[in-house]
């Protein structure tokens, strides 16, 4: 299993701990340090879309205009901050952020 996301970003800590707690082997990958191939990242858009932007952020606020109406491969290319996190893929199935629905599909019990 791989996590993407920061690791700054409190939400993709609190998913690790949680999946390593539960006995998942997790895989961490902060996506500033070792960013996405453009293969890994055309594959989460064309499962996630536009949801792989996390329009609310202040680093998506600080994006030019230019960059504000570009295409999300663009934005995250640019800016790897203003993905949406974290993205978690466990073999062959992806889900974004952590919320109950992820929680309930990735943990057992």
């Amino acid at each position: 299993m791989i996590i993407y996301g920061l690791s700054t970003c409190a939400i993709c800590q609190r998913a690790r701990k949680a999946l390593e707690a539960d006995g998942k082997d997790v895989e961490f990958r902060d996506i500033r340090a070792e960013p996405l191939s453009e293969t890994e990242l055309e594959e989460l858009i064309q499962e996630f879309g536009d949801r792989l932007v996390d329009r609310s952020s202040n680093d998506y606020r600080s994006l030019n205009d230019w960059l504000k109406n570009s295409e999300a491969e663009a934005q995250i290319a640019a800016q790897p901050k203003v993905m949406a996190r974290p993205v978690i893929r466990n073999q062959d199935k992806l889900y974004l952020g952590w919320d109950d629905a992820v929680q309930d599909a990735l943990l057992e019990g």
